[in-house]
């Protein structure tokens, strides 16, 4: 599970729409979220995603496809990448929409669309693709914590107790912490995905403690979240990995 933000009735701009985009790069956000009170101060969770990667990524042009509410996502060479949201939901939950979505990674990878998955899509991923995500046994994460990634020590927010637990054939993993050793992977085709969240800052970080900690976690481990919560996050937290990872692969569909 992977907590996250939507605003109740947003509307979507129409998927066919993205055939006549004249943008160099098309890239649809996956919005798994259903819908929670945090959404009430920061909107859908596609626009909170795509304010973390768009500056970085000026030549690309952006739509938010709301699957969780049954929004039937792109077909295979409308898009030249994807992101996987954060979702209220885990891989091995049954909803109307999970199936239809594992379907369409299946046939954007057998396509070679770019894939980028957060959190729940960094675990929907590894599942799809022939590893397992499942709840682990350590209490709910959140708040920041220190990552290994290309032998530098980074700090990112996380908001999950579900995490990878078997990498999938091919992968390799290039994020790891003590409490959750696949934090990001990197396929041998094009499709990364990291379990931490780059588009949290420590405002949301700290408002998601405030409306869901009591139901997540005890008094204590709340309390112990909140003291990482010092603004030492970089805002561009993997802007610079995602953004080469799309120029690399993203080139046209």
């Amino acid at each position: 599970m992977c907590v996250f933000n939507h605003e109740e009735g947003a509307v979507l701009r129409p998927f066919f729409l993205v055939l006549e985009w004249g943008a160099e790069m098309r890239i649809a956000v996956y919005d798994c979220v259903a819908g929670d009170a945090l959404s009430e101060k920061y909107g859908p969770t596609g626009d909170h995603v795509v304010r973390w990667i768009a500056p970085h990524l000026p030549e690309a042009e952006f739509v938010s496809v709301h699957v969780a509410v049954d929004v039937t996502p792109p077909a295979p060479g409308t898009v030249d990448g994807i992101i996987i949201s954060g979702s209220e939901k885990g891989v091995y939950d049954e909803t109307s929409w999970m199936q239809p979505l594992r379907e369409n990674l299946l046939a954007h990878r057998d396509h070679g669309t770019a894939i980028f998955g957060i959190c729940f899509g960094h675990q929907l991923m590894a599942d799809v693709f022939g590893g397992k995500a499942e709840k682990a046994g350590h209490p709910f994460a959140a708040g920041a914590r220190l990552f290994e990634m290309d032998g530098a020590q980074v700090l990112a927010y996380v908001a999950h107790q579900d995490q990878v637990t078997q990498v999938p054939p091919g992968a390799r993993v290039t994020a790891a912490a003590p409490y959750c050793p696949a934090a990001g992977l990197a396929y041998d085709f094009p499709a990364l995905s990291v379990q931490f969240h780059p588009e949290y800052n420590a405002q949301f970080a700290e408002d998601l403690l405030d409306m869901f900690g009591h139901e997540l976690m005890e008094p204590d481990q709340i309390a112990q979240a909140r003291a990482t919560i010092d603004g030492q996050v970089s805002r561009d937290l993997y802007a610079t990995e995602a953004v080469a990872f799309f120029r690399a692969h993203a080139g046209g569909a």
